[in-house]
């Protein structure tokens, strides 16, 4: 059965034409063009990977699905966005999109940003298949993680970061070596994506995020998970 691929998205020509590459790619697509359609048909056909419309009509923004989505399930979810300030992306990054494209954008790279994060949710871990540092343990097989016993639920992305930390335990990671480890060689995103990811990490991670014990910053370098 084809995975499903549910776009939220309100210009009709659009949506067309994305839905034309998908399918094509092999995809099924369900198509909603507000944020009530979107959630309801989320709701109803379980896709496994959201492509969602920062600017949507109605009484719901791409912002408010994105925040029902991540109270709701872990699926992946690709914002499309014609707002080019670095702020709007942060913003739903911070609420657990993902990735994003800006508009105007190639169909061929929205099939490509699908894939990748497909296949990030779907590829088995290498490696053992349980990581701990101090009373965090991440479990790769399982796709878990808790802290001090209590279940962490995280987003795809900040679970593939986490655990690409994890593999090395104390080793330091730049920005760019992270980008890799997640998103693939040929991955071209922003450094600042990284940033967000971690700040979301240690906000569910941390007892007090300012001062954290797991995810720590190396400075002038970037990132590393303690060997504690």
């Amino acid at each position: 059965m084809a995975r499903k691929i549910l776009i939220v998205e309100d210009e009709v020509k659009l949506m067309r034409t994305v839905r034309l590459y998908l399918e094509q790619a092999g995809y099924g697509v369900v198509w909603a063009e507000d944020g009530q359609q979107g959630l309801a048909a989320f709701r109803n056909e379980k896709p496994a990977l959201v492509l969602l419309d920062l600017n949507l009509p109605g009484e719901l923004d791409g912002l408010d699905v994105c925040r029902t989505l991540r109270r709701e399930s872990n699926v992946p979810i690709i914002m499309l966005t014609a707002r080019s300030e670095e702020t709007d992306r942060l913003i739903g990054l911070e609420l657990g999109a993902d990735d994003y494209i800006t508009k105007p954008f190639s169909p061929r790279e929205v099939v490509a940003r699908v894939r990748a994060v497909l296949r990030r949710v779907e590829q088995p871990e290498p490696g053992p298949e349980i990581i701990t540092a101090s009373d965090l343990q991440i479990d790769l097989s399982r796709h878990s993680v808790t802290v001090a016993g209590q279940p962490v639920e995280l987003t795809t992305s900040e679970f593939e970061l986490l655990a690409a930390l994890a593999r090395y335990p104390g080793r330091a990671f730049t920005r760019a070596q992270l980008l890799e480890q997640t998103q693939g060689a040929t991955y071209e995103g922003y450094e600042r994506t990284v940033d967000q990811h971690i700040k979301n990490l240690r906000q569910k991670l941390e007892a007090d995020p300012r001062q954290p014990r797991y995810v720590l910053t190396v400075h002038g370098v970037g990132y590393k998970l303690t060997e504690g």
